[in-house]
């Protein structure tokens, strides 16, 4: 347990994401939930006492606790911005977690459907309520790249008279996003019935039987259903409608700086894994088109 000269800081600095930084309430909530792990058993009186050495204690208390070297990387990255705040604020001089070194870790590549996967998950017959509003919801998703939390924001007002959608995205930072044919077409079939749903003073664009805005875990777990429902071979999740939408763009048209636009990364560096997963798709299509690359048989 913190002891509650260190806590204070620990909340002054949530308060800094949460205000300053303006970061969604689920990454304070990661940040909070990886510092508290970080410093559960942390003796020390105050944090010009956080030393080099300690930070390692840390991370091998980790290891021995088997976590992932993907979870010890986040927790490494979550003291470090800790500190860099401690610094800031003058109650560390030096940041004892700058040059000290994550495990490694294999580069993954992010999952996606093919086109025809896609087609197939999104050719739902079905006309019940729910069918109707959950293929708009993933037919936005895959159009638009969104994020899941950025699907479950979005409100009535969010659909722009001029066909465009307009998203909040992390840091509070908007952009613009144009709405294609066959999610403009779902989109409409829903709001023709969305107040049967939707409660009258209700702003979100996608609701549940409650009335109210359908949450992330809800929507997560819908798209998973209808993997399911729609006989594909591999499991759905919103991160992967959004990596569709990145992967077939990009191969279609190579414009990296237009999918991290439309994606919203600040920086050009989240977007370029996808050229790796583009060189991935060219490497299988050569392989089984080029006489010199196919196996004898």
């Amino acid at each position: 347990m913190l002891k509650p000269s260190l806590y204070t800081w620990l909340e002054k600095y949530l308060d800094y994401l949460r205000y300053e930084k303006n970061l969604a309430n689920t990454s304070i909530e990661n940040y909070q939930r990886q510092l508290m792990a970080a410093f559960e058993k942390l003796e020390i009186d105050n944090w010009s006492n956080l030393s080099p050495s300690k930070v390692r204690d840390i991370l091998n208390q980790a290891r021995k606790s088997n976590l992932s070297p993907r979870s010890i990387a986040l927790r490494l990255s979550s003291i470090r911005g800790f500190c860099v705040f401690l610094v800031q604020q003058g109650q560390l001089t030096q940041n004892p977690a700058a040059a000290i070194q994550g495990p490694k870790q294999a580069k993954t590549l992010p999952k996606q459907l093919n086109v025809d996967e896609m087609q197939q998950l999104l050719d739902i017959k079905e006309d019940e309520l729910l069918a109707i509003r959950d293929k708009a919801m993933m037919e936005l998703m895959y159009a638009c790249g969104l994020r899941l939390s950025e699907l479950a924001n979005l409100n009535i007002k969010s659909l722009q008279a001029d066909g465009q959608l307009r998203v909040l995205g992390k840091g509070n930072k908007e952009r613009l996003l144009p709405i294609g044919k066959m999610a403009s077409e779902a989109l409409r079939a829903w709001l023709k019935i969305r107040p049967e749903l939707a409660s009258k003073d209700e702003p979100a664009l996608f609701v549940s039987m409650r009335k109210s805005r359908i949450g992330t875990r809800q929507i997560a777990k819908r798209m998973k259903s209808w993997a399911t429902r729609q006989s594909l071979e591999q499991s759905v999740n919103p991160h992967k409608l959004r990596h569709s939408f990145a992967t077939h763009i990009l191969e279609s048209s190579s414009d990296l700086r237009g999918v991290q636009e439309l994606l919203g990364h600040a920086n050009l560096s989240t977007t370029q894994i996808y050229t790796h997963l583009n060189f991935q798709h060219l490497a299988q299509v050569y392989d089984s088109a080029h006489p010199r690359a196919k196996k004898q048989k």
